[in-house]
């Protein structure tokens, strides 16, 4: 957009400085052709009048005189027809085309003063001519060859310096349409920022207000609107997790009134019924803590991109880590729940050292998360989790042989609550790869889920590649 806006000023500033250049340099132009053609037609009047005079009293001799003398002082050939004979200087021949067609116009009492206007590249000389004579007799006619080398000369010294004011010109309108531009736009990106922003997090920081009177205007309504917006949503994620939280309480005196009354039931059908209720409330109390979760991790993802907004160099970057020690760890953990669903868990290690700027217990989260997934959902199949770097990415990935998921499957799997069809038999919530998601969102990351080959699932954690050193390595290992 600021390049188009540009290109538009950018050509109407050349345009104006084309047209007050052109205006300018045709005035000059048409100034200095007439003060050449004023200067010559002086002379040609006194040549007319000397050579009446001699035509008059038949003595040319001064006549040639004032012909050469004039001829010697500005290099411009004359010559003057009278009925008895022909005069010449400055090497002007009668016979030239142009001087010919001159003199039988003065024949005819046709008089040709006039100049054609000048041009700096051009070349050659113009002839200006009048007739001599009594009022109803012509007499002769007189013919003056203009050198307009000098006034050309003249005129190349008028162009470049409007060459050069122009350029100069130019150059202070391109550079002023340059800072209008930027004045006018800036807002505008600000705003087409600040809209983005508020669209992926629901959050947007405070918009200077600069540029034209209606754009401070806009960014004020914008800025009133964002926070408008932001403090409702903010609002329902904070009513979700106080809800959560509170709901917590009373679901643990429920569960403990449970555990009591299971001491004093009889039949087996009794116990059979409450063994129902609490498998109920232990679904409930995992909703609500991933319910938290999934708060606390939009919190997270809203909160750094609003300070990245307002000041990139102040939002704060986890320092790099390893993330191979951290998903061994998860590795571990999630080998009881492994051994018990038939699951065989397989650990890659890098084929070279990697480092990634990620919160080493949120990596632990996400990683922790995709096992307990694959577990969960590929019981006896084979579990790999490896990390890998290629073309700048670090990539931690949790893969299976299991059955997978479908295209259509795929693309549904990261939404709240979203659980495929044949696993509704399976214990879940549906959220743990949204919160998976917004966490890898929170550390400069992503999600990619993708069918492994020749089947099963493959859950990438994508995160920029940092550089490494003996130091940051270290550091990383022992975290």
């Amino acid at each position: 957009m600021r390049l188009r806006v540009l290109g538009v000023l950018s050509v109407l500033c050349l345009a104006v400085v084309f047209l007050v250049s052109g205006t300018i340099l045709s005035s000059a132009a048409r100034e200095l052709t007439q003060e050449v053609q004023i200067n010559r037609a002086a002379s040609l009047n006194r040549l007319a009048q000397v050579a009446f005079d001699a035509a008059g009293d038949g003595d040319t001799a001064r006549l040639q005189r004032e012909m050469d003398t004039y001829s010697a002082l500005y290099a411009e050939g004359i010559v003057v027809r009278m009925q008895q004979e022909t005069l010449s200087s400055g090497g002007l021949s009668a016979d030239r085309p142009d001087v010919r067609d001159a003199l039988s116009l003065a024949r005819l009492n046709v008089n040709g003063t006039s100049l054609a206007p000048l041009e700096p590249l051009g070349s050659g000389s113009d002839v200006m001519f009048r007739s001599f004579g009594s009022a109803n007799q012509v007499l002769g006619g007189v013919v003056l060859d203009v050198n307009l080398d000098a006034a050309r000369a003249k005129l190349q010294q008028r162009w470049l310096v409007v060459a050069a004011a122009a350029v100069a010109l130019a150059a202070v309108l391109l550079l002023a349409a340059a800072r209008v531009t930027g004045w006018v736009l800036r807002p505008v990106l600000r705003l087409n920022s600040a809209v983005t922003e508020l669209g992926r997090t629901g959050r947007a920081g405070r918009l200077p207000e600069d540029g034209p009177p209606e754009l401070r205007e806009l960014s004020r309504s914008f800025s009133a609107m964002a926070r408008t917006v932001s403090d409702s949503i903010e609002s329902q994620r904070q009513l979700i997790a106080d809800t959560s939280h509170q709901l917590r309480n009373p679901i643990g005196a429920l569960r403990l009134r449970l555990d009591i009354l299971q001491l004093e039931l009889k039949t087996e059908r009794e116990h059979d019924a409450a063994a129902s209720v609490v498998a109920e409330l232990e679904r409930v109390e995992e909703i609500l803590d991933d319910v938290l979760k999934l708060a606390a991790a939009e919190h997270r993802v809203s909160e750094d991109a609003v300070r990245a907004f307002n000041s990139p160099d102040a939002r704060p970057v986890a320092g790099p880590i390893d993330p191979y020690p951290v998903l061994q760890g998860e590795v571990e953990r999630a080998a009881p729940a492994a051994e018990r669903a038939g699951v065989r868990l397989v650990l890659a290690p890098p084929p070279r050292p990697v480092l990634v700027a990620c919160e080493p217990a949120e990596l632990a989260q996400m990683a922790g998360e995709l096992l307990g997934n694959a577990v969960k959902y590929a019981p006896g199949a084979t579990v790999t989790a490896a990390v890998r770097q290629e073309q700048g990415l670090v990539t931690v990935e949790i893969s299976d042989d299991g059955p997978g998921l479908s295209a259509a499957e795929l693309a549904q799997a990261p939404g709240r609550f979203w659980r495929a069809p044949q696993h509704a038999a399976v214990r879940g919530t549906g959220l743990g790869m949204t919160i998976v998601g917004e966490l890898a969102a929170a550390n400069g990351g992503r999600l990619v889920l993708g069918t492994a080959s020749p089947h099963g699932l493959r859950a990438r954690l994508q995160f920029p590649a940092q550089p490494v050193d003996g130091s940051a390595h270290g550091g990383g290992s022992r975290a």
